[in-house]
């Protein structure tokens, strides 16, 4: 029987610096697609995008509620558009922190709003795909979108990562609601990752906030060899 802890990783604006822009980049083909297939103004998909980002968490689950959009179709005009190679190059810094850790006691996974396609790519470019022993990603097959910081989607990363009691869950994320959420809903250790460019919060969103990898020795230290 596999008891070891799960250390789930988010991917975007995580494993990688905001300064890659990849979000930026993401933003511009969303606003696009919206103009394209709603046959809106800028100014109307710029609102109509962030109204059902906010609203949903992400633009996509918007789109497939209220206009009967191909999720698949958008995946491949918006997430697989990226230029992800050219962009995101391998991180002999962030293979080294994975590579600290100690792999029999801890599985590690993704855990991620994209689509599995994009996971793939970004863990690829970053040159630590074969750290990882699987990943949960917002499945946009789906009729019903499940995707963080709903409870239903931290329930599908335990169950796809084996794992069944949350003081065995270790969680990383860039997103202030989704580590809210992760303490919410129970998992032991929850951190937001805060880049460089990134303020500090105002209030803690789950039991630590950091800007480097390595400062998770200090409070986890069980963790690496």
């Amino acid at each position: 029987m596999d008891d070891r802890i799960v250390f789930f990783f988010d991917i975007d604006n995580c494993l990688y610096p905001r300064s890659y822009m990849i979000h930026d980049r993401m933003a511009k083909l969303i606003d696009d697609y919206f103009m394209e297939k709603l046959n809106l103004s800028y100014e109307e998909a710029f609102e109509l995008h962030q109204r059902y980002y906010k609203d949903y968490g992400l633009a996509i689950e918007g789109l497939v509620r209220h206009h009967e959009i191909d999720p698949l179709e958008y995946n491949s005009k918006v997430d697989d558009a990226l230029p992800i190679a050219e962009v995101i190059k391998p991180s002999p810094k962030l293979r080294a922190f994975l590579e600290s850790i100690d792999k029999s006691k801890v599985k590690l996974w993704l855990f991620t709003n994209a689509y599995k396609t994009h996971a793939s790519r970004v863990v690829k470019a970053l040159g630590v795909e074969d750290l990882f022993e699987g990943v949960t990603f917002c499945d946009y097959a789906e009729p019903i979108l499940i995707c963080k910081p709903k409870p239903e989607m931290f329930e599908r990363a335990m169950k796809m990562a084996g794992v069944s009691s949350k003081d065995k869950c270790y969680f990383i994320d860039d997103s202030f609601t989704n580590i809210k959420a992760a303490k919410e809903f129970g998992w032991k250790l929850s951190i937001q990752y805060l880049d460089p460019l990134d303020k500090t919060p105002s209030e803690l969103a789950g039991h630590y906030e950091l800007r480097e990898f390595e400062e998770i020795r200090s409070f986890a230290p069980e963790i690496f060899k």
